[in-house]
């Protein structure tokens, strides 16, 4: 099986870089800079897990030169349409394409450009960053991948794709309803974010505020409460599972949106907290919460446009 992963950033770069040098057939598809950063420097993992360094193969755009099995998308949603538009040429009929971005406004992107039979469904977790110097920091030892058709089936490529995945340095997995994971990491991913950057804070210092803990549980509520409506019913014990890490006392944690706008950088505002908050309109719920989120990060957007 050969792979393309769309990015070479701290989240593609990581699962590829472990799929490479466990030996996989792994290309990565990446823009000129990072392309030269790569040829430079190659690819560069410092992490709890275990370090390491390798020359990885990789392509842009214009050297893709047939369909792949498979497509690992890892770019972030704001670069989701160039590159669906760099990497069409790596989607062939039998090709599964494997995105990794928040929200669910992919989803319907991917299949209208590609057909529904090219889109797998699939769930990360992993925190990784890069730093100055390109390389991949993993924060914590967290290192999953879960994926799946999103029709629940049990199917010849995605065996195929589980074996290939298998083995790698990280936890592989193959979800009997990968479409309900998704919707719960965007319930998780939802409530970290809305938090954690409307009261700019850690977990830990939100929960330590007057009224913080009170807060968190508030905001879980309207976002569950969303996610119920529009779109699947999470399992109770994954949502008790957010809530526990969402009030632990003294956590460190942020979401990747928060560390992102403390460096004035770009944030998926708009496909983890805005996209929620349209389809809480549409089902007629009245979600303050989210709309004061949605609205604090409309402004900070606002400011690093200007």
């Amino acid at each position: 099986m050969r792979i393309l992963i769309v990015g070479a950033g701290s989240t593609g770069g990581y699962f590829g870089g472990r799929l490479a040098a466990a030996g996989r057939d792994v290309t990565f598809l990446v823009r000129p800079a990072r392309a030269e950063r790569l040829r430079a420097d190659g690819l560069q993992i410092v992490s709890p897990m275990g370090d390491l360094k390798i020359r990885p193969n990789f392509v842009t755009a214009d050297q893709i030169e047939g369909p792949f099995d498979a497509v690992l998308l890892t770019v972030k949603a704001y670069a989701l349409d160039a590159a669906l538009e760099d990497m069409a040429p790596a989607v062939g009929p039998d090709t599964v394409i494997l995105p990794v971005l928040n929200g669910m406004k992919h989803v319907d992107i991917i299949r209208a450009r590609f057909g529904d039979a090219a889109l797998g469904g699939c769930v990360c977790k992993v925190a990784t960053t890069l730093d100055d110097r390109g390389r991949i920091v993993q924060l914590g030892k967290m290192q999953e991948l879960a994926y799946g058709e999103m029709d629940g089936s049990r199917s010849e490529r995605m065996e195929r794709l589980d074996a290939f995945l298998q083995g790698a340095g990280f936890d592989a997995r193959l979800a009997a309803d990968i479409e309900r994971e998704m919707w719960e990491k965007w319930l998780m991913l939802a409530s970290l974010g809305g938090i954690t950057c409307l009261m700019r804070g850690t977990v830990g210092e939100v929960e330590a505020a007057p009224g913080g803990r009170a807060f968190v549980h508030r905001f879980l509520d309207e976002v569950t409460g969303v996610v119920r409506a529009v779109g699947r019913e999470p399992d109770e014990g994954a949502l008790a599972t957010v809530r526990s890490m969402l009030t632990q006392k003294g956590s460190p944690q942020t979401s990747s949106m928060y560390r992102d706008l403390l460096k004035d950088q770009p944030i998926e505002a708009e496909q983890i907290i805005g996209d929620l908050l349209a389809r809480a309109r549409q089902a007629g719920l009245d979600t303050p919460l989210l709309a004061a989120a949605d609205t604090h990060l409309a402004v900070y957007q606002g400011k690093i446009a200007g």
